[in-house]
């Protein structure tokens, strides 16, 4: 089958796409016939060598995360799924014309297979920062870089659970921001004042998606540095403050796709994306890498 790959550490020049084995559902596994694949930073930060455990690879190595698509074999164990269902989920090597998932949802009728191949990802990590910081209906929530592929759908996330979200982003991204149902505010030097003359009774949760605000404006915003959580700047662990990355203990990816697929069906999660072809790749993680980008970032192989 043809598969984005790499061989080596590097930047974006190190992909290519390349013929490798197709891979095979094992026991409580779903393969799939991939639609799209999302595109997202770890994605880059694995191939970049900057994540643990993330050195040169030995072989050929597939990335992505994402995908959607047609389901083609299941498993042994598998219940409630067939050849022929459609499904988006959460898999490995899925930045290819085949990929096996480990987590799954059925894909809504209505839902285009680029959007539903952006959702995985950031439905688990949105659902799992919320969960992790104690967010709670009737809140304030801000997050720090609302208008990126993680950042737009936990705004929309929270808001569907009854938060009020304040959210920053770059100029170009304000209108965006209310478009989800977010309070806008702009990123950079006072932002603080910015954000609380947003919300003048003050912040309850502080989430950081993008890694870019510094921890003491983090830290200023929140009741409690407990009250802070990170994807992106694990340095905030340091000094009170919550960070998750990969823990799987940490994951809940069935419960998130379950929710999620309602959201989606009822367009209350609304995700904007870019298509790339598997050809053009290489452009999608340079897109990614430039860390502005709106919305997700998706293949098609």
């Amino acid at each position: 089958m043809r598969a984005l790959t790499y061989t080596e550490n590097g930047g974006p020049e190190v992909l290519h796409v390349a013929a490798v084995p197709e891979p095979h559902a094992g026991p409580g596994r779903i393969r799939v016939k991939v639609a799209a694949a999302g595109v997202n930073p770890i994605d880059w930060k694995i191939i970049g060598g900057f994540m643990p455990g993330s050195e040169a690879p030995t072989q050929a190595t597939v990335p992505g995360f994402d995908a959607a698509g047609v389901v083609d074999e299941v498993g042994d164990g598998v219940a409630g799924v067939a050849v022929g269902d459609d499904v988006f989920g959460l898999g490995t090597g899925t930045q290819a014309e085949l990929a096996v998932l480990t987590a799954w949802a059925p894909k809504p009728a209505s839902l285009d297979w680029s959007v539903a191949a952006a959702a995985p990802s950031a439905l688990e990590t949105s659902e799992r920062v919320l969960r992790l910081v104690g967010a709670q209906p009737g809140q304030i929530l801000f997050v720090a870089g609302g208008a990126g592929g993680v950042g737009a759908v936990l705004v929309q996330l929270a808001v569907a659970r009854g938060l009020t979200v304040v959210a920053s982003a770059g100029a170009d991204n304000q209108g965006y921001l209310t478009e989800i149902r977010a309070i806008p505010v702009l990123y950079g030097d006072g932002l603080v004042e910015r954000v609380r003359a947003a919300a003048p009774g003050g912040v309850d949760v502080v989430v950081d998606v993008a890694g870019k605000t510094p921890a003491a404006d983090l830290f200023a915003l929140a009741p409690s540095h407990d009250k802070v959580i990170s994807i992106a700047n694990f340095d905030l662990a340091a000094e009170g403050g919550l960070v998750t990355g990969g823990n799987p203990a940490e994951q809940h990816p069935v419960e998130a796709l379950a929710e999620g697929v309602d959201l989606l069906r009822e367009n209350k999660i609304v995700i904007k994306v870019q298509t790339f072809p598997l050809d053009r790749a290489a452009e999608a993680y340079a897109t990614s890498l430039s860390g502005h980008v709106r919305g997700k970032l998706v293949l098609l192989p």
